[in-house]
């Protein structure tokens, strides 16, 4: 069985594909994300293009393909269906070959396996899984058409690290046609965000009087700095950090920005100042609800106070999200009273739309929220 389509051959493993899929399956980000063996040992790769490939077509419960280059043969990657249901519900999964990746091998792979699938098998539905941070995977999902429904938790615990799963689904009739550009069209934004979010988080830039400001990730040596700016008596009345504040919730918090990002639900960024020490925090959160919202939060160090460095901070992040993310809207919430909160917000171009009566919930009571707002057209 040979499937030729759209520039990539995919057929049946062979016993010489063995060598290849030794020297693929070294790759960190296969280890990383799949289920291969580790280390992976010239035995396996010899197993699963003999014994584990061959048992899955003679038993109907998989159909693996090796795909190749169809003018030289070269192998670029693994896909196939992992599991085939009573149910005519199928699994696709795949790889890529670290030197065949950046071409759409496996888009164009995956998008020939769900068409014979579905003409030939005559198969109702195929899903697809990978583990909540594997944005590669998720992007070749979308870009095959597939819908991504949600989320499984401890959805894959072969990979050992606890992580949830993300989960799509596919129908007869959704398949982009061969040579189609571009995703579905249900998924184009959130195809746009997986490929934002699979590559490491940017460091933006702004302008404070004559001084440059970043924003990047938090580091180690930014922890300090942030446990005084949390100790701060204004930060314990206007925030909900923890009272009192710790190293370790620090931590905690750098921790969750780095897994934020992995999951592509927010963007935390420090606000270095001209000598890359600390001058704040700043988060953008995507809403669960309203995939063109978002809201910001932020909190500044005490010594940084007044320097006008969070107004440019929060335009600087504002404009990322609105070109990067896609965004329509991003909202900003404040404890009634809290006006440096306000200034911060309003200089940065936000307008006051009103008063949320219990609108936060704050320290084990819900209070009233002052409310502004951004569109993406206040920057045009």
């Amino acid at each position: 069985m040979e499937i030729t389509e759209d520039g990539v051959l995919l057929r049946p493993w062979r016993d010489s594909d063995a060598d290849a899929v030794h020297k693929a399956c070294q790759d960190p980000d296969i280890q990383r994300w799949t289920t291969v063996p580790r280390p992976y040992l010239p035995e396996h790769a010899l197993g699963f293009v003999t014994e584990m490939s061959r048992a899955a077509w003679a038993e109907g419960t998989g159909a693996p393909f090796a795909v190749c280059d169809p003018a030289t043969g070269e192998l670029l990657g693994s896909c196939g269906l992992i599991s085939i249901d009573r149910d005519g519900t199928g699994e696709v999964g795949y790889w890529t070959a670290p030197w065949a990746r950046g071409r759409g091998v496996q888009v164009r792979a995956t998008r020939a396996v769900a068409r014979w699938s579905f003409d030939t098998l005559g198969l109702r539905r195929l899903i697809w899984q990978a583990e909540v941070g594997n944005h590669a995977s998720r992007l070749v999902a979308l870009r095959a058409g597939f819908r991504i429904d949600g989320r499984l938790r401890l959805a894959n615990p072969a990979t050992q690290s606890g992580a949830d799963g993300w989960i799509g689904s596919l129908l007869p009739g959704e398949v982009p046609a061969p040579g189609a550009t571009g995703p579905a069209g249900h998924g184009t934004l959130a195809a746009r965000r997986a490929a934002v979010f699979g590559r490491p988080q940017p460091t933006l830039f702004a302008t404070a009087g004559a001084g440059e400001l970043r924003l990047r990730p938090m580091e180690e040596h930014d922890l300090d700095a942030v446990v005084r700016t949390c100790r701060d008596p204004e930060s314990i009345r206007w925030t909900t950090v923890p009272d009192p504040y710790e190293r370790s919730d620090a931590q905690g918090y750098q921790v969750y920005g780095q897994d934020a990002w992995a999951r592509g639900e927010a963007a935390c960024f420090v606000v270095a100042d001209p000598d890359d020490r600390y001058a704040a925090t700043i988060d953008l959160r995507l809403s669960p609800t309203d995939a063109l919202q978002a809201d910001v939060g932020f909190m500044t160090a005490p010594a940084a106070r007044g320097r006008g460095y969070l107004p440019a901070a929060l335009v600087a992040l504002s404009t990322w999200g609105f070109a990067t993310l896609g965004l329509a809207r991003i909202e900003w919430k404040a404890n009634v009273g809290n006006t440096a909160s306000r200034r911060v917000a309003e200089k940065a171009g936000f307008t006051f739309e009103g008063t949320a009566r219990g609108g936060v919930q704050h320290r084990g009571e819900r209070v009233d929220a002052w409310v502004a707002a951004l569109l993406a057209e206040d920057l045009v």
